[in-house]
């Protein structure tokens, strides 16, 4: 047997360590010795810990039970992600990394800039294991970011393209943006206020661009650029079947957006209807068993409809068609005169319509009403609850006449956005940009067959998408299919039938960090190398072996020495 010394207890008992190394992109801004996420691997790769068995792990990517001599180039070929885990998620993966040994003593490391865009709770003490914060900080947390864009018509032959910069303390006057197309410049400018660090550049008009804004920034990259498409998209088909004036309809429902189409009822062609993404029934009397059988088939088909009735609606042909299209039910009228007053500010249809809830404006007011009842979602709503247009899936229902001998709802600044987004609901054709992340759908208007799929192409990478197909549109969904920003192809086959963008979220762009210390008690340190250098002072095994052999050898010496010149 060997003897040996410890320094505690804990000495002579076998030790496991877990890592997470936070590889989110903020962990690219600079310290003193570089990037971040970039120092944190070299001070691993220094750390003397070569040969021993250790688990590490970042947001996107595990290595269980390795050395980190044996993943030393997966360490340093390791990327920036957009992928995050919360902190407290990390705590708990890591947890989950340790073996079910309960004599061992186990670490677990977080290294991270611990940025405040990701909630922070901090972990409850754990005996099974040691949790411990390592917090990499930059020498300077200004960043200069591309925030967002948007598209102004400003009704001439160009669309006004405006992009909005952001940096915290950073200046950014005068510097310069870059617009692409087809990785070709086309243009540059640059901000003229601080105040409002708008960037704008004029883009023709039905003139498809797959564009690229680029900035120079030396601190954070994924931020530095921001893809964008215009198409000479589809219009979205509007037909509006009349029996009442449709000239609200007519300003509302324009190019570039929609191709609008209004018939009388009497003079209308059934064919035509398949072929609309919006139909409209506005103030008919009375909805015929032919039309509504065929409104059945279009909404079955993924059509959607809205429904003005007329002070004259017979009810029962109404309530025929609502049935099998809604759990919309019209049960009667109601001759009062009623104020539109509540507004349901988190419906879809009112996305990024209202800054803040408006509490006095000019309410419209109806001379009478239909009273139904409904699973669906009430849009507005009049004073004593009772819903003036409701939403259900693809089925949207006014419950009292438009015209303005019943109603000054036209006049209302309620009705143009109400109205215009129900259309562009109607055919979510993709938009300007997506980002990564978020929950996205959007309709590729297209008929594909039964076996085939649809695919997103960035390159040489492909991903499928979950997808819903329809005889005229396929809708796309995605979650969180992307990693990567970039123009991607929508692809049949080998065929491209559009194109859509997708830029990383910049919730990281913000620079501010926890002050782990001042705001929640928890010791932390700075240096990656020290937090290890304890580790292993804690579970380190003084070995005296060696130096009792190299005793025992000089003592015989001594003994031949003696026996030699003694005699």
């Amino acid at each position: 047997a060997q003897p040996f010394t410890s320094e505690n207890e804990e000495a002579l008992t076998e030790s496991e360590t877990v890592i997470y190394l936070d590889n989110s992109f903020s962990m690219q801004a600079k310290g003193d010795r570089g990037e971040l996420m970039r120092r944190a691997v070299q001070d691993l790769l220094d750390s003397g810990y070569d040969d021993e068995v250790i688990t590490l792990f970042t947001n996107d990517s595990e290595f269980r039970n390795v050395s980190l001599k044996s993943i030393q180039n997966e360490l340093v070929q390791l990327d920036y992600t957009g992928s995050q885990l919360d902190y407290e998620a990390a705590v708990l993966k890591g947890k989950q990394m340790f073996s079910s040994n309960s004599e061992r003593i186990k670490n677990l490391i977080l290294i991270s800039d611990f940025q405040q865009n990701r909630e922070f709770t901090p972990a409850n003490r754990d005996e099974q294991f040691q949790l411990k914060y390592v917090q990499l900080r930059p020498v300077s947390s200004t960043n200069i970011s591309i925030d967002s864009a948007y598209i102004r018509d400003n009704n001439s032959n160009n669309l006004e393209l405006k992009v909005k910069l952001k940096s915290a303390d950073g200046s950014l006057l005068n510097l310069p943006v870059s617009l692409f197309n087809d990785d070709v410049l086309t243009a540059k400018t640059a901000v003229d206020s601080e105040e409002n660090p708008i960037a704008s550049f004029s883009l023709p008009k039905n003139q498809q661009i797959n564009g690229k804004l680029s900035i120079e920034d030396v601190q954070l990259q994924f931020d530095n650029m921001l893809f964008f498409n215009i198409d000479n998209q589809e219009k979205i088909k509007v037909l509006s079947i009349n029996q009442a004036d449709d000239d609200f309809l007519k300003r509302i429902y324009t190019e570039p957006e929609f191709e609008y189409e209004n018939v009388p009822f009497e003079q209308l062609n059934y064919n035509r209807i398949s072929e609309q993404d919006l139909i409209i029934l506005n103030e008919l009397d009375e909805i015929p068993v032919a039309l509504s059988n065929a409104l059945n088939s279009f909404v079955r088909d993924r059509g959607y409809i809205l429904i003005i009735p007329s002070n004259e609606s017979i009810l029962n042909s109404y309530n025929q068609l609502l049935r099998s299209v809604s759990r919309i039910y019209m049960t009667g009228f109601i001759p009062e005169e009623k104020l539109i007053t509540r507004i349901n500010y988190d419906h879809p249809l009112f996305e990024g319509v209202f800054d803040q809830e408006v509490s006095n404006f000019q309410y419209p007011k109806v001379k009478g009403l239909i009273r139904t009842q409904s699973q669906g979602s009430p849009v507005l709503q009049f004073e004593d609850g009772n819903p003036f247009f409701i939403q259900e899936d693809n089925v949207f229902v006014f419950t009292t006449a438009l015209n303005e001998d019943h109603s000054n709802v036209l006049n209302s600044p309620l009705i143009v956005p109400t109205l215009y987004n129900v259309g562009l609901s109607s055919l979510k054709l993709p938009k300007l940009y997506y980002t990564i992340g978020n929950d996205i759908e959007f309709d590729v208007n297209t008929s594909i067959q039964q076996d085939d799929i649809l695919k997103l192409g960035l390159g040489e990478n492909q991903v499928i998408p979950q997808q819903r197909s329809f005889p005229k549109k396929v809708t796309i969904s995605i979650g969180n299919n992307l990693q990567e920003h970039g123009i991607y192809d929508i692809l049949r086959s080998n065929e491209v039938l559009d194109k859509v963008s997708f830029n990383y979220s910049r919730k990281e762009s913000d620079l501010r960090y926890y002050d782990l210390s001042s705001q929640f008690g928890i010791e932390s340190s700075d240096s990656l190398k020290i937090t290890l250098d304890e580790i292993k002072s804690e579970t380190e095994i003084n070995a005296l072996w060696k130096w009792f052999v190299i005793f025992a050898l000089i003592l015989l010496i001594f003994e031949m020495l003696i026996l030699k010149f003694v005699r």
